[in-house]
């Protein structure tokens, strides 16, 4: 299942409101220090919303990858090597300005001719593969596991419930997204009366002076909704409708038991079948941004004037199109590893997950098989707040804790904010199964038809460390696959603050307990370590 916008904790603030390089040695920066430098206390600029998690911790107090301190010291005017990132995701806009220079080509594929002709069983893959055909909404996997039947299921009882908890919570935010939306209504019209046109300015707002209770209570909801980078109220109502058109979403589509989303014509229990789909890996609607947006964290386009900057350069992106408004089918991930492993990627990026997987063993398999072919498979932790030491998390890597992969490197999520708020309220964590940290709330990338946005996830911290994994395979080429997970495990820096977890102001750790590295990733570090093995 993909990241849920951001949209969704902004309605209940509004219902708390309302009542309702060289071989020199490695630099490890000087973390114990970072305490003694005066951190930043105000707001970060356009500039560095939009670039956050490329900044240096020590030299912007922002805990980003320093990035951009790795391309100014160490890669210069270095050539590297170009590397294959397959994204297995929703579908990539590979037309967007600022992707389509990195768009990967099967150079043995001839595109629209009905034929197969590299002969690896998928006719047309020019760009890679989209095995989800014509389909985008989907059931969550719990909800498939309820409307199989099927009572003897062993996760029945255990999908029973978080239907039950699912589905109340859900009803509840559209009565509440209502609730507000109407609110807003009242509050546009009061303060369009009062103020005298419809077309009202935040400086009409703040000008008004009045007795009147109603008037000013509708001031202080928009002062609110200004507050919130919003420039109207008509803002407002877009941002509060986008929150219900998600919602319903979830209820008539995602947690909808009769709903029968899956039209490719392939039986997802049954292994035997691999080549279905077909080789359109763009979106099928501008709503299906998740690829798109993840696509550009790894690799837009570096400093040509337009919106983004990727982590990499020489990078050639794979689009995989596998994963639904909803949760991925088992089988559907698994062929999409194995079907980039076979054509050449030596990078994958996974921003999905999901609590139920009848068939993880398929999955596990498959990532076994990236490992033993010296591929890194990069894998989003999750955004359900929660330990993934005890509460699993699908695709994992191991049986019973015993690892089936040397080259699979699960990443949590940081905010743009160094000290006890770092790690993203929504990130999940874990000593024994979170490898690393890496940026993930409002990052700023790529979305459809040569369009920008910011969005929040784990979703978007794993591409970022793809990107890091990607840097240091394209200029240090002989490294193998579990080199590269070791370097950025081992080269990240080791933060000292507690912070908060899960977005409970209640549960306050050391930073070290939440990852198996206890350390944020830093491509500057990364890339001196890389040099020094490869030199070896």
């Amino acid at each position: 299942m993909k990241t849920i916008n951001k949209i969704i904790p902004f309605a209940f603030s509004m219902l708390l409101f309302l009542g309702c390089g060289g071989t020199a040695p490695i630099i490890s920066t000087p973390i114990e220090n970072i305490d003694l430098i005066p951190l930043k206390v105000s707001d970060l600029t356009e500039a560095e919303k939009h670039n956050w998690g490329h900044l240096d911790l020590v030299k912007d107090t922002i805990p980003g990858m320093s990035v951009d301190k790795a391309y100014s010291e160490i890669i210069k005017n270095k050539k590297g090597k170009k590397v294959i990132v397959a994204i297995i995701d929703s579908g990539i806009d590979i037309d967007h300005e600022d992707l389509d220079d990195v768009i990967w080509t099967n150079s043995d594929e001839i595109p629209n001719n009905g034929k197969d002709d590299d002969k690896n069983g998928y006719i047309d893959d020019v760009h890679g593969w989209n095995f989800l055909g014509d389909a985008y909404d989907e059931q969550l996997e719990f909800v498939r596991i309820l409307a199989s039947g099927n009572t003897s299921h062993p996760d029945y009882a255990r999908a029973q419930a978080e239907y039950d908890s699912e589905y109340e919570k859900w009803l509840g935010r559209k009565n509440q997204y209502e609730q507000i939306y109407q609110q807003i209504i009242a509050a546009d019209e009061t303060l369009a009366k009062h103020i005298g046109k419809k077309e009202y300015t935040k400086e009409d707002v703040n000008a008004i002076k009045t007795e009147d209770e109603t008037v000013n209570r509708a001031k202080q909801m928009a002062q609110y909704m200004f507050s919130n980078e919003m420039d109207s109220m008509a803002d407002a109502k877009k941002e509060i409708n986008d929150g219900l058109e998600q919602i319903n979403e979830r209820l008539n589509f995602n947690l909808n038991k009769t709903f029968k989303g899956r039209v490719n014509g392939d039986d997802p229990d049954n292994m035997s079948t691999k080549y279905y789909g077909n080789g359109n890996v763009k979106p099928v609607k501008k709503s299906e941004s998740h690829g798109t947006h993840v696509a550009g964290i790894v690799a837009a386009e570096r400093n040509n004037g337009k919106g983004a900057n990727g982590v990499a350069n020489n990078v050639e992106i794979m689009s995989i199109r596998t994963v639904p408004n909803g949760d991925e089918y088992d089988k559907d991930v698994a062929l999409a590893i194995r079907y980039a492993v076979d054509n050449g990627a030596s990078i994958i990026n996974g921003s999905f997950g999901k609590s139920f997987s009848p068939h993880s063993d398929w999955v596990r398999d498959a990532i076994a098989y990236a490992s033993k072919n010296d591929v890194v498979f990069v894998h989003a932790a999750g955004n359900d707040s929660n330990d993934v030491d005890t509460n699993p998390n699908f695709p994992d890597d191991n049986i019973n804790g015993q690892e089936v992969s040397n080259t699979y490197i699960r990443v949590g999520a940081l905010a743009p904010k160094y000290g006890s708020n770092m790690i993203a309220g929504f990130s999940n964590y874990g000593k024994q199964n979170v490898d690393v940290f890496a940026p993930g709330a409002s990052v700023y990338s790529t979305t459809p038809e040569n369009e920008y946005d910011t969005k929040g996830g784990t979703s978007m911290a794993a591409p970022a460390v793809a990107g890091v994994a990607a840097l240091i395979r394209s200029y240090y080429p002989k490294l193998k696959a579990a080199q590269v997970k070791q370097i950025i495990m081992d080269s990240g820096l080791p933060v000292t603050p507690k912070v908060v977890v899960g977005g409970d102001s209640n549960d306050v750790r050391p930073f070290s307990e939440l990852s198996k590295s206890a350390k944020i990733v830093n491509a500057y570090n990364a890339l001196i370590l890389a040099s020094q093995i490869a030199a070896k």
